[in-house]
Order: structure tokens, then C-alpha cells, then sequence
């Protein structure tokens, strides 16, 4: 990785929205314990003082003619005025607006790199219905340039999760959107992981088109709720606590074909796995993101997680979120969701372009604005941007200072990190965007981006561009090239 190297040293010499946080999970239980940590290491940073910007802090404010304070990593002090001691790099911003980095919390980047070529497609384990065993990490390519891409759009941290094809697709991991060698070296340090289910027509058109279970929506949830029975009783005996249910020992579908099938009973007193992350879940161990459409599946499962006792963090895509939107508030499940996208298949039908804000309105609300695709990453402000004017359309004036949320502290929450990011907040992790204008405008660009306050990004300086080892020598790579 001879560029990233010298990017790296490059770097070095250079110089109310208020929601209750989802608790960050602790490594309570070992089904937290992690066998492949992270080897992130924050790069060089110099303390830098943003001048008199325009500051939206992730926390309903908008500060006109505000300072930001970085030293060491954190976020020192945002007001105005502020003094810069001996050894501060002082950066006029005037004119400019800031925000905290911008997170994604529905990536495939590095699973689904881009160039998307089939030898790439390590996204969707489509083997079983449940394969909670999986790990998205260990599909990350780092080298993928759709990380570089992003990062020039502001995206500081995203977290990467298995395809939809399955049931239970397996964990999520989220990163740093640093260059790096190993996936290790960008995973967030204490991150914790999300299990990634799905509902719906994919998993029941994956499995059903290929004669198997399962394939209708009443398959679907008797195969979530089988996985999670066995995960009860496999934690009732590993020591994890009282299950939420009486569980009992069973084959899935009692096919006899225990090879293919979902789930395998309790494994016996035997370690799995599967019933690891399962059982993870249940503890609080390990988030639950759901990819979910329609209103009517997004409460059902909510009464699934009420019966066996784990929390959803966030609701994926749920184009028909509106329609439930006191429910998610109440329940204190987030909203991840697109702008616009809707009607490519029959649960997707019924979307409205005013759901993000209809989500974004009760008290205690938590409306996020997410991409899943390699492209919508490069510009997620813009995608906030349309959910912002089609509000407008529909008499709902949602401001900057409130709109910066759904890609910031709301997002943090959704992932448990809330405590280290997505606000600009003394003691938090300098993750820092500077754009040339409002955020919101369609003319908006990232002109700096901090990561623990080293600037890894400059629109007007090449050397702060880095650019993964895969792109070396291609023509995109070259000035004026095309990615």
C-alpha cells in the first residue's frame, strides 16, 4: 500500500435534536468477546482552529460566526470568538459552513466494492435462510475506491452490513473511512456489531424461487422466531440470563434435512456460531438493524423483538415508516431511510416523498437519512437535501440545524457511538466536515474532512486525496479522470 503510506505521512506533516442514545453495548457477555479487534490507530493530527463559520453541531443549533476548536483527536471548544494559543493552526472559514463527519449507516461499500464485478459480490451469504454466523467484516476489501469516493462526499464513519437475501443476514461492522491495509484497521475501536434481518419479499423470494423455506411472509416470521427459540435456550444454558420464552428443541421446517436447515436445534451445549450472534442480540450485546418496508411488517416485528427480548436499533428502507412513525418514536427505534427511492417492487410501492420528515416529527424522534449504494454515499447531504424540500412542498420547514441530525447524531445513535461522534461537543472525536456553502444546496461540496482531527481530506490539495493501491496506474486515477 505504498500510496496510503504516503498519504498517511502526508497527513502527518500537516499541519434540540436531543434523542435518548441507545446504549453503547458492553463486552458483558463473551458473545461480545472479539477474536479480530481493531487495529485503528487515529493518524497524526496538529490542534486547528476553524474561524468563523457557519456551525450546525448535530444538536439542533446553527452558530453563526462560530469557531471550532480540535486538539488531540477531540473537539476542544465550539463558539465564537475563541482564541488560538501558540501552535495552532488557525483555518479562516468565513464564508464556510461546518458540520460533524457524516455517517451511513446502511453501507455495502467493501461487500459490494465498486468496481462491481462478480468476483467482488461478498455481500449476500445465500446459503440458509438464517445466517447469523456470517460477518460482513470479513468480506470488507479496504482497497475498494468507493471509500475514497465517499469520504470526498464527508462520510467519516459507515457501517457495513451483509445483503437482504436472508432472513438474518449476519453481522454488520462499522468503520473508520480511513485508507488501511486490513479491515482491522478501520473498524471502529468498541464499535458495537448489528445483526442485519430482513423481512419481506427477499427473503421469501430467494428461497421460495428455489422450492425452500421460505417462501411466503407467515414462513419468514415462523423462521425468525424457530432462530430465536434455539438462541433462548442456547443462552439460557452458556449463562446469558433468563430467556424471554420457553424454548423448544426443534428442527427448522422439520425437514429433516438439518444440512440446509435454518436453525439446528440448541446445538446441543456445543458452541455456534450462529446462535452467538442470535444469542448476542437477545443480551444487548449486538444491535438490530431490519431491513423493512411495509407498516405492517415493521410492527410485527416489533412484537418479535418483544417476545424474545431484543432491541431494534433502526428500521432499514421502511418506505412505509410514516404510517408508523408515533410507534418508532414511542419504542425508541430509529427511521433509516431513503429520500425518495420507492415503487421498484410491490412492498415499495407505497412511499411517499414526505416520509423522513413525517418519521422526523414526533417527540423523541429519530429520522436518519441512509444510502445503500455506492453512489447515494458520495452525496448524502443532497439526498437530505430532497427530503428537506419535499417537506417544503408539503407545508413542513425543516431547518439545517434540525435536517443535520438525520445524517449525524441521529445516525451515531443508531449505532451506538453515539458518546464519541456525530456531534460537534467538547470531548468528542473531532469528526469534522468544512463545505464550501450550506450543506443543503445542490452546489454544496466537502472542502475538508477531519477524522479524529487529522485533515484526510482536502478538495484543493492532491495530497490529501488518497487513493487505494487498486487504482494505481488506472486511467480514472489521473488528473481529470472520471471515477
Amino acid at each position: 500500500m505504498r500510496h496510503l503510506k504516503l498519504a498517511a505521512a502526508s497527513l502527518a506533516v500537516a499541519g434540540t435534536l436531543a434523542c435518548t442514545a441507545v446504549p453503547t453495548a458492553q463486552a458483558a457477555s463473551r458473545f461480545a468477546d472479539d477474536p479480530y479487534p481493531s487495529t485503528y490507530r487515529p493518524l497524526p493530527s496538529e490542534p486547528v482552529l476553524l474561524r468563523n463559520a457557519t456551525v450546525l453541531t448535530g444538536t439542533g443549533q446553527r452558530l453563526d460566526g462560530a469557531d471550532v476548536l480540535m486538539r488531540e483527536g477531540k473537539i476542544v471548544q465550539v463558539g465564537a470568538g475563541l482564541q488560538a494559543e501558540p501552535g495552532v493552526r488557525v483555518v479562516d472559514a468565513s464564508g464556510k459552513w461546518i458540520t460533524p463527519g457524516i455517517i451511513d449507516v446502511h453501507s455495502h461499500l467493501g461487500v459490494y466494492p465498486s468496481p462491481g464485478v462478480r468476483a467482488h459480490g461478498d455481500g449476500n451469504e445465500m446459503t440458509a435462510p438464517v445466517t447469523a454466523n456470517v460477518w460482513a467484516e470479513h468480506s470488507v476489501w479496504p482497497q475498494d475506491p468507493g471509500f475514497a469516493a465517499a469520504l470526498a462526499g464527508g462520510i467519516t464513519t459507515l457501517q457495513v452490513l451483509p445483503g437482504s437475501a436472508n432472513l438474518v443476514g449476519g453481522r454488520g461492522v462499522t468503520l473508520r473511512n480511513v485508507p488501511a491495509t486490513t479491515y482491522q484497521g478501520m473498524k471502529f475501536p468498541g464499535a458495537p456489531w448489528g445483526l442485519k434481518m430482513a423481512c419481506g419479499e427477499n427473503p421469501k423470494r430467494v428461497y421460495g424461487g428455489k422450492g425452500s423455506a421460505p417462501s411466503t411472509r407467515m414462513g419468514n416470521v415462523a423462521g425468525y422466531r424457530a432462530a430465536f427459540i434455539d438462541a433462548s435456550e442456547y443462552l439460557r444454558k452458556n449463562g446469558g440470563g433468563k430467556p424471554k420464552t420457553t424454548p423448544a428443541k426443534r428442527k427448522w421446517w422439520q425437514s429433516g434435512d438439518t444440512g440446509k436447515g435454518d436453525s439446528s436445534g440448541d446445538s446441543g451445549g456445543k458452541r455456534d456460531l450462529k446462535l452467538d450472534t442470535l444469542a448476542g442480540a437477545i443480551n444487548g450485546d449486538i444491535l438490530v438493524h431490519i431491513h423493512c418496508y411495509r407498516a405492517d411488517e415493521i410492527a410485527t416485528m416489533i412484537d418479535l423483538a418483544k417476545e424474545f427480548g431484543f432491541k431494534i436499533a433502526a428500521f432499514h428502507h421502511g418506505v412505509e415508516a410514516y404510517k408508523v412513525a408515533d410507534r418508532l418514536a414511542a419504542e425508541g427505534i430509529c427511521g433509516a431511510l431513503w429520500a425518495d427511492w420507492w415503487g421498484f417492487k410491490m412492498e415499495a410501492f407505497d412511499g411517499i416523498q414526505e416520509n423522513i420528515a413525517l418519521v422526523d416529527r414526533p417527540k423523541n424522534s429519530c429520522a436518519i437519512v441512509h444510502s445503500d449504494s455506492e453512489e447515494g454515499i458520495q452525496r448524502l447531504n443532497q439526498e437530505a437535501a430532497k427530503a428537506i424540500a419535499n417537506a417544503r412542498r408539503a407545508g413542513i420547514e425543516i431547518p439545517p440545524e434540525r435536517a443535520i441530525g438525520w445524517l449525524t447524531s441521529n445516525a451515531a445513535r443508531a449505532l451506538g457511538v453515539a458518546d464519541r461522534t456525530g456531534s460537534l461537543e467538547p470531548g468528542k472525536l473531532a469528526d469534522v466536515v468544512v463545505w464550501n456553502r450550506d450543506p443543503f444546496s445542490v452546489y454544496a461540496q466537502a472542502e475538508q474532512v477531519y477524522i479524529d482531527g487529522a485533515r484526510v481530506y482536502d478538495r484543493h490539495d492532491p495530497a490529501r486525496q488518497p487513493k487505494s493501491d487498486f487504482m494505481l496506474g488506472q486511467p480514472a486515477a489521473a488528473p481529470g479522470g472520471d471515477l
